[in-house]
C-alpha cells in the first residue's frame, strides 16, 4: 500500500478486513497506464479537496470527469480518488453517518471509470441500489452516502447527461 489515505489502522476486526479486501481490490485494478499518469502524492500543505463552489464555475478544459452535487463541482484526477469524512479525502463529504474512506472512485488514463465501497458501515448507492461490488460509472449515474447526493458527469457524452439545473436538490 502506497497511499497513505487508505490506511486501516483506525478500524476494528473485522471491518479492518473488510477494508483491506476492498483497498486491494481497488489498487489492484490500477492498470500500468493509470500508475504511470497517477499524479504524486499530496504533501500535507497541499490543498486536501478538489472541490469548486458554485456549479456555475468553470471547470478547467482538461477536467474529463467530475461529481456535482447541486452546490458545487468536483474535478476527478487520474487514479484513485477517495470520497469520505477525513480533510484529506479528494471529496470530503461532513456528516457524522458518512465513512471516514466512505468509497472511492478509480479514473483510469486510458478510458472510463469505476466506483469502489470501502467498506463503509451505511454503503454507497448507485442508481438507487446499494453496490455490492465495483461498478463501472456512467454519465448521469447518480451516487448516494447517507444523506449525500451526487451525480457523476463527464465530458464524454455530454448530450446524454443531465444539466447543472436539473441536479439541484431540495433543501
Amino acid at each position: 500500500m502506497n497511499d497513505p489515505r487508505l490506511n486501516s489502522v483506525h478500524l476494528d476486526f473485522p471491518r479492518r478486513e473488510d477494508f483491506r479486501r476492498a483497498r486491494g481490490l481497488l489498487l489492484d485494478a490500477r492498470g500500468a497506464h493509470t500508475l504511470a499518469e497517477e499524479q504524486p502524492e499530496r504533501h500535507e500543505s497541499d490543498e486536501a479537496h478538489t472541490m469548486i463552489e458554485g456549479v456555475r464555475d468553470c471547470l478547467p478544459g482538461s477536467t474529463e470527469f467530475w461529481l456535482i452535487d447541486g452546490e458545487s463541482a468536483y474535478p476527478l484526477k487520474i487514479g484513485v480518488n477517495t470520497i469520505g469524512r477525513l480533510p484529506d479525502n479528494d471529496v470530503v463529504i461532513p456528516g457524522a453517518y458518512v465513512s471516514r474512506r466512505h468509497c472511492a472512485i478509480l479514473v483510469h488514463a486510458g478510458d472510463g471509470c469505476e466506483l469502489y465501497d470501502i467498506a463503509s458501515k451505511n454503503g454507497t448507492y448507485i442508481n438507487g441500489a446499494r453496490l455490492s461490488g465495483p461498478t463501472q460509472l456512467q454519465a448521469g449515474d447518480e451516487i448516494r452516502m447517507c444523506d449525500r447526493e451526487f451525480v457523476f458527469m463527464s465530458n464524454k457524452g455530454k448530450q446524454d447527461q443531465p444539466s447543472f439545473e436539473n441536479t439541484q436538490t431540495d433543501d
